[in-house]
C-alpha cells in the first residue's frame, strides 16, 4: 500500500539538532569518541530535592489524570512567579504542558491560519520555523547576524518587516542559538510595534534564569504588552528537567480557553508526578542549585571565548543561555558534517537557525570537553 501523507507534515524537516545528535550516538555506538556540542541539554542532573519531590508523589499515588491546565497548586505558583516578574497573571490564564514545545504548538495552532503572516528573528530556534508550517502560516525572516545577533540595532529592519498583515512575531530572549539578552530598549520597540501593528507576540523566556550579568526582563510586563503576549517557560533549562518534559504558556484568558481544546484533545495533561517535582523546582530550596549551575556555564563561555580568540576566531559572546554561533565556511551543512565525521565535534549547521556561515556550540559540556572540542577543531583544520 502507498500511503498519501498531509501535505503539513511534508512542509517540514527532522530537527536538525537532533539529527545531528543521532549521529553522534552512531558513531558511539562504533566506540568512536565524539565530543558532542550539538544538543541544548544542562550537563549537570537534575537537583535533588525535585527527584526526590517527584519519587515522593509517585509513592503518594499521584500518578493518575489531573486537571488538563495543570494541578492547581502548580499553576497558582507560576501566576505568583509572573506576578513577580510585573505580569497580573491568574491561574486561569495558564496552562501546564508536558514540555515547552507542546506550549509553542499550542500557542501557534490556536493563533494562525492558512497564509497568516508570522515574523522571525534568525538567527531563530528550528522549532519555530517548523511549528508555522505545519499551521500553514507564512514566514517573514530578520536577520540579526550583522548586529551581533542583538535586535536593538535591528528595530529598523524589524519595522520594514512588520505590518497590518502581521500576525504574530516571536520574540525569543536569552537566544537559542545565540545566547543573546535582548536590551530593554529592544523590548520596548517591538511593544510599539506590536501595539502600532496590533500584533500578538509569543516571548519564549526558557532561559531565564540563564543569565551572566544581565536580568531578562519579561517582555509580558511592558504597558501595552499584558493583551498581546504569550509568554512561552519550561523548566528544562533553568532546572536541568529536560527528560522530565514539563513547560507552561502565560496568555489572556481568551486564549487560554481556545488552546485548552487543542491541549486537552492531544496530550490530556501534563504528567502528575512531574508537575509535583516542577512545584518544588519553583521552591526557594532549588535555588542554590541554579546558582551553582549558572556560574559553571559562565566561565566555560568565557573559557571557550578565550580559546577561540587564540586560535584567530572572533566569536559574537552572548549574556545568556549556553550557546554561541562559530563562524564557519559558507557552507556550514558541509563543515558541520566533516567536523563530526573527522575530528569527531558535533556542532549544529547555522543554516537550520536561519544564520549560514555559523555553527552553533553548546557549551553544556565540561570544561575538559570543551578544551577537547577546540583541540580537535584546530588540529582538523577546522579553525
Amino acid at each position: 500500500m502507498n500511503m498519501e501523507f498531509a501535505d503539513r507534515v511534508q512542509r517540514v524537516e527532522p530537527s536538525a539538532t537532533l539529527a545531528i545528535s543521532n549521529l553522534s550516538s552512531e558513531l558511539e555506538a562504533e566506540g568512536i569518541d565524539v565530543v558532542d556540542l550539538s544538543v541544548g541539554e544542562p550537563d549537570f542532573p537534575t537537583p535533588e530535592n525535585i527527584v526526590e519531590a517527584g519519587k515522593a508523589a509517585m509513592d503518594a499515588g499521584h500518578t493518575g489524570y489531573t486537571s488538563s491546565n495543570g494541578i492547581p497548586e502548580l499553576r497558582e505558583a507560576l501566576a505568583d512567579k509572573f506576578t513577580g516578574q510585573g505580569i497580573d497573571a491568574d491561574a486561569d490564564e495558564i496552562i501546564v504542558t508536558p514540555g515547552g514545545k507542546q506550549g509553542l504548538y499550542e500557542a501557534v495552532t490556536t493563533l494562525i491560519d492558512d497564509g497568516d503572516e508570522v515574523v522571525l528573528l534568525d538567527p531563530a530556534w528550528v522549532s519555530y520555523e517548523a511549528m508555522v508550517k505545519l499551521s500553514g502560516g507564512s514566514l517573514n525572516r530578520v536577520d540579526l547576524s550583522p548586529y551581533d545577533f542583538q535586535l536593538e540595532p535591528g528595530l529598523d529592519d524589524l519595522a520594514d518587516a512588520v505590518s497590518d498583515e502581521t500576525e504574530l512575531l516571536v520574540v525569543n530572549s536569552p537566544s537559542n542559538p545565540t545566547g543573546a539578552v535582548y536590551s530593554d530598549a529592544a523590548l520596548e520597540g517591538v511593544r510599539d510595534l506590536a501595539v502600532e501593528h496590533e500584533f500578538v507576540v509569543i516571548s519564549d523566556e526558557i532561559y531565564e534564569r540563564i543569565t551572566y550579568g544581565v536580568e531578562q526582563t519579561a517582555l509580558g510586563s511592558l504597558d501595552g504588552m499584558e493583551d498581546r503576549t504569550i509568554t512561552l517557560n519550561g523548566f528544562s533549562k533553568a532546572f536541568s528537567m529536560t527528560g522530565w518534559r514539563l513547560g507552561y504558556i502565560h496568555a489572556p484568558e481568551d486564549l487560554i480557553d481556545q488552546a485548552s481544546k487543542l491541549h486537552s484533545h492531544s496530550v490530556s495533561c501534563a504528567v502528575n508526578f512531574v508537575q509535583r517535582a516542577g512545584l518544588e523546582a519553583l521552591s526557594e530550596r532549588t535555588d542554590d542549585s541554579v546558582v551553582e549551575m549558572r556560574e559553571a556555564f559562565r566561565e566555560r563561555r568565557d573559557m571557550l571565548a578565550d580559546l577561540f580568540a587564540e586560535h584567530g576566531v572572533d566569536v559574537p559572546v552572548g549574556d545568556g543561555a549556553f550557546y554561541m554561533m562559530l563562524p564557519v565556511d559558507d557552507d556550514d551543512q558541509t563543515w558541520c558534517e566533516e567536523a563530526i565525521q573527522d575530528a569527531h565535534v558535533a556542532t549544529v549547521p547555522g543554516s537550520a537557525f536561519g544564520a549560514p556561515g555559523y555553527a552553533r556550540i553548546s557549551y553544556a559540556a565540561s570544561e575538559a570537553r570543551l578544551r577537547e572540542a577546540v583541540d580537535r577543531l584546530s588540529e582538523g583544520g577546522f579553525l
